[in-house]
């Protein structure tokens, strides 16, 4: 007999290692502008949360590590005025924000079809904040309303639900719309069924969304310019009157206070966020 197999066994080693893929070399010339880029947006920061326990009143001059600076933070009035007002303002836009934002998602989620809508829903998040101050302004202006905190909450409320309009939309195309359709057939009306069986699906959307428009209004500065009273300015406004004549030790700790509640904030809601991509 004639042993048939071993040019095929010779052929396939001759191919093998043509066939094989071959190692794709990564660029390693592109790392050097990608960490010069992490480095010249982190370094700034760095420097602000370390000069803020500096000893020294002199920010080029390092005297020791000292913690004198956050207690005169929290004796300023000031600060302490623009901190209560800008609390204020981030409750209050969060709480419309998210209720505005929740039903807006849900009803281009249930009652529309094209795009047009949704455009209009999530362009305040794209739109320049110094065209949505002087829009605001203007209409403030014609409605006769009284720049207070009242209006920032108003406008901050505007800024921030197309925010959570956009999360509460992600969060809804991963619903199950069987759910619904079940519920309804078993008699619930659409109030109920949006009430037991959407809303604690879209729980973790709805606090994502409501975590991002706090952060986003307690940092929120052009608007607040804009559309408050020169007697009630928020945190970022008294932060600016500080800056215009030099950065303080107290604006560092203020700034750096502000960093931690920034990114805490913005741990959780990406984390809800995941959670709405992942659970259903």
């Amino acid at each position: 007999m004639v042993d048939t197999t071993a040019p095929t066994t010779t052929a396939m080693r001759e191919v093998e290692p043509s066939a094989r893929p071959r190692a794709v070399r990564k660029p390693r010339g592109i790392l050097v502008p990608l960490w010069l880029g992490y480095v010249f947006l982190y370094l700034p920061i760095l420097i602000v949360v370390i000069m803020s326990f500096n000893a020294s009143e002199n920010l080029f001059v390092w005297k020791g590590f000292s913690l004198r600076w956050y207690p005169e933070l929290f004796a300023d009035e000031k600060i302490m005025q623009g901190l209560g007002n800008t609390l204020i303002v981030a409750t209050g836009a969060t709480a419309i924000a998210t209720v505005l934002g929740t039903l807006l998602a849900y009803g281009i989620q249930h009652y529309t079809r094209g795009g047009l809508i949704r455009a209009f829903a999530i362009a305040p998040a794209i739109l320049p904040d110094l065209l949505l101050g002087i829009g605001l302004l203007t209409l403030f202006s014609l409605a006769s309303v009284t720049l207070g905190l009242h209006s920032v909450i108003l406008a901050h409320g505007v800024f921030a639900t197309a925010f959570v309009t956009a999360i509460v939309l992600a969060r809804m195309a991963n619903l199950d719309p069987s759910l619904e359709e079940a519920s309804r057939d078993l008699g619930a009306g659409a109030v109920r069924t949006f009430m037991r069986v959407t809303l604690p699906q879209l729980a973790p959307g709805i606090v994502a969304g409501a975590l991002l428009a706090f952060t986003l209004s307690i940092d929120e500065f052009v608007i607040a310019f804009f559309t408050t009273a020169p007697t009630q300015p928020t945190l970022p406004i008294v932060i600016y009157s500080m800056v215009r004549f030099g950065v303080t030790p107290e604006v560092n700790a203020l700034a750096t206070i502000l960093l931690l509640v920034s990114v805490v904030t913005v741990i959780a809601a990406q984390r809800l966020t995941r959670l709405t991509g992942t659970t259903r």
